[in-house]
């Protein structure tokens, strides 16, 4: 396992965290199909032109990481299963972290690794705790779109 360090100074970083949840799903959107339903190709290019954040002038993307689960939580809410209210919630039950996305030159420049932090991880015992990781976020998911806290009423569709 690798261990990197990214000097900031003089980036220019978008942070989704501290942007409105409906932009990071518009960016989630853009770079990944969902679903393959009509409805959702007519609808995803108006909700990315309405909610969407232009990123090419950004060394840097900090957001929720983009997994497996999470395209769960996009699939339910392009369905109309999620509250909007609930959405950020869903995304942190995962407990994956965030990631950061290096897109410029300027920024791989400052990426340093950590060479005394390199170590060795066992795919067999990473693996089991990936899985169970996503698992128990699956139910935990699946838990709060079926509790009364989802009130089904500020959906994916309302929102265009």
């Amino acid at each position: 396992m690798h261990k990197y360090e990214l000097e900031i100074d003089g980036l220019k970083i978008l942070d989704f965290q501290s942007e409105n949840i409906l932009s990071w799903l518009a960016e989630l959107m853009k770079h990944r199909e969902v679903a393959d339903s009509k409805r959702y190709r007519m609808l995803s290019k108006k909700f990315i032109e309405k909610y969407g954040i232009e990123t090419k002038e950004y060394d840097v993307i900090k957001g929720w990481r983009a997994n497996a689960s999470y395209f769960y939580i996009a699939k339910a809410f392009v369905r109309d299963e999620i509250d909007v209210e609930i959405l950020e919630e869903l995304l942190l039950l995962g407990d994956l972290g965030i990631q950061y996305c290096i897109k410029s030159e300027l920024a791989y420049s400052q990426l340093y690794e950590v060479g005394e932090e390199l170590s060795t991880v066992e795919f067999e015992a990473f693996n089991e705790k990936y899985n169970k990781r996503d698992i128990t976020a699956r139910r935990k998911m699946k838990e709060l779109i079926d509790s009364d806290r989802n009130k089904v009423m500020n959906v994916f569709s309302t929102l265009m």
